[in-house]
């Protein structure tokens, strides 16, 4: 399939699924070889007869937004994001906490794919923070629409290239080698729960004091469906309650939310 035939393709397809082409376009290869091995899994002829396949077949729609999932994971990915929470947003959000009388700090991962994210910020907490907490508990509640990727992040096996950005020593203290691959040890995964979930439909039961939902809705999803999830995690962020978003993303509608820098937003009230 030539790469002209695919964006015309995906212009044309993504609005109907409530995406947005520009949030594709650097990462649309990956889209559209799935979208080709799924073409010939039906026998069709080529893009156009998919798209009269489409049309004739509402069900398939689904099977299209599948396709267009775009996992792109590692283990501290954006450093700078990463070290931001280890020195500054985790700490003032456990003595927030703290202040309140509370022994829990609850986090959500929205699109946490194979579970790299979530697992970071427990490596943070277990390796950096607990011990400057004792007394509190860290929850990761971690969501995704993919049941694949939903398995592999509870087998927690990772290949070596998805580690390398981890802080020198930290894969050797976290980690088990397996063959060519890493398993992360039993300890760092305690407090972390993983479930399938969709956030353009729902969102698990909070309020959550930090909620990640990076390089997902407000890269990928027009402008409706991102007010609409916008509005969802607002619904579950606590009082000064912390959004991280993707360094390079920006929220459809800022009402009720105050910039703290790059990717980072507190909740007013």
């Amino acid at each position: 399939m030539k790469d002209t035939d695919c964006v015309r393709f995906l212009q044309w397809a993504l609005p109907r699924l409530g995406m947005r082409w520009p949030g594709f376009r650097k990462v649309r290869g990956g889209v559209c070889k799935r979208i080709g091995r799924r073409i010939r899994e039906l026998h069709l002829r080529d893009i156009e007869a998919y798209r009269l396949h489409l049309e004739a077949n509402r069900g398939e729609w689904e099977t299209l937004d599948g396709l267009c999932r775009v996992s792109i994971s590692r283990f501290y990915r954006d450093r700078g994001l990463f070290d931001h929470l280890k020195d500054r947003i985790l700490p003032g959000t456990a003595e927030k906490v703290i202040s309140a009388g509370e022994d829990q700090i609850r986090v959500w991962c929205a699109g946490c794919a194979s579970g790299e994210e979530p697992y970071t910020l427990s490596l943070i907490w277990r390796l950096v923070l607990r011990e400057n907490y004792p007394a509190l508990q860290f929850r990761i509640t971690a969501t995704d629409a993919d049941a694949h990727m939903l398995t592999r992040a509870e087998a927690a096996v990772y290949p070596v290239s998805g580690l390398k950005e981890l802080p020198e020593g930290w894969r050797d203290l976290a980690f088990e080698a397996e063959g060519k691959t890493f398993r992360l040890k039993d300890l760092f995964r305690e407090g972390v729960g993983f479930h399938l979930q969709d956030i353009r439909e729902e969102a698990p039961e909070g309020p959550f004091h930090l909620i990640l939902c990076r390089n997902l809705v407000f890269t990928y999803f027009d402008d409706d469906v991102q007010c609409q999830v916008l509005k969802r995690i607002r619904g579950k962020l606590t009082s000064g309650g912390v959004l991280i978003v993707g360094a390079h993303e920006e929220l459809p509608d800022g009402e009720g939310m105050e910039a703290l820098g790059e990717g980072f937003f507190q909740k007013r009230g």
